[in-house]
Parts: structure tokens; sequence; C-alpha cells
């Protein structure tokens, strides 16, 4: 891991161009399990990294690593999504928000770009790979130092990315409170 943000950091001696190097080779270099039907489930940044597989969540969990290997305050964030784009069911998705000198806490999403999702690195405007469509979708403002646990739990339970599809975690309305999620407005 250290290795790899090394890398990533060479020759860049700013803050937001080594945010901007990590995000970009997390988005581009790791298959987004899904996308690309790819197995095995990863959930640790060093299976990530070592497999260069896994679902948002997972991505989101070694973009966070290889910044803080950087010295930059990082963090994992959620939103709430309708899986097909149509009403239920629902799944959370999971991505980061970077603490940049003179911006503060900025959002990224490093699930991968692919037709109708083009997340990109701009501060100090957020590019995140979806938008909310309807009043049961939620965008979360907390900032988390560690994933949820049912994020862990769901990726850890299923052996293949088609099982993880099928169970993709969810919050519930009573969940949103046990958890101190707070929803983001505008």
């Amino acid at each position: 891991m250290l290795e790899q943000a090394r890398a990533l950091a060479a020759g860049r001696d700013d803050v937001a161009a080594i945010a901007k190097a990590c995000f970009e080779w997390v988005r581009d270099e790791v298959a987004h399990s899904r996308d690309f039907e790819r197995n095995p489930v990863t959930w640790r940044a060093s299976d990530v990294l070592l497999h260069r597989t896994g679902y948002c969540y997972a991505k989101s969990h070694l973009l966070a690593a290889l910044l803080r290997a950087n010295g930059i305050r990082a963090g994992l964030c959620y939103q709430r999504l309708s899986v097909n784009d149509s009403g239920a069911p629902y799944c959370l998705h999971g991505f980061n928000a970077i603490e940049l000198p003179g911006t503060g806490w900025y959002r990224v999403d490093a699930r991968g770009n692919r037709a109708g999702v083009d997340a990109q690195f701009t501060p100090p405007v957020e590019r995140l790979a979806f938008a909310l469509q309807s009043a049961e979708e939620a965008e979360f403002a907390n900032v988390f130092a560690e994933p949820l646990g049912c994020v862990v739990d769901s990726l850890r339970r299923c052996g293949t990315w088609e099982e993880v599809l099928a169970n993709l975690p969810d919050v519930g309305r009573d969940d949103v409170a046990r958890l101190g999620l707070v929803v983001r407005e505008g």
C-alpha cells in the first residue's frame, strides 16, 4: 500500500495534486466489480489493491488508505440510491471526502466512469457519479473514519460479485437515526 501511495505522490508536492493522482488512479485502474463482472469480492484496501477490483465501497476504502498513507485526511461517505433508477429496491453507494487546503472537505467518487457516469476531481466543484433522482434517495453529510458495518458485512458474506449485487447494503428510516446519519440538504 505504502509503495503505491508513494508512487502516486512522486513528483507532486501539492496536496490537491496528490489527491487527484490517487483519485484518478483508483477510478481508472481499479475495475468496478459489477461493471466488469469481476471476482473476488474485496473490501479491505489491501485486497482491492492486490486484485484491482471492487465495488464502489471497496474502491473508496482503497482511496482513503492511499490518501491517508500520503498524510492527507480522508473519510468515507454514502448516498442511498435506487438500484435500477426506478424506485425500490435501494442501496447505499460509497465514495470519499478529502480535506483539501483552502477548500475543506471535498467529496469525490472513484467508482469508475462509464456511459452516464462522469465523476471528476474539479475542486471546489463536486462531480460525483450519481445525482439524487427521487424522494426516497438521500445523500448523507457524514464523513466517516471507518466503513459502515452493513457495508462490510455485505461484502464479507458474499463470495461473488453476483451475490453482492443481490445483497447490496441499504439503510432504512430506522437505521438512519441509529447510525447517526445526517441527510445532506441541497
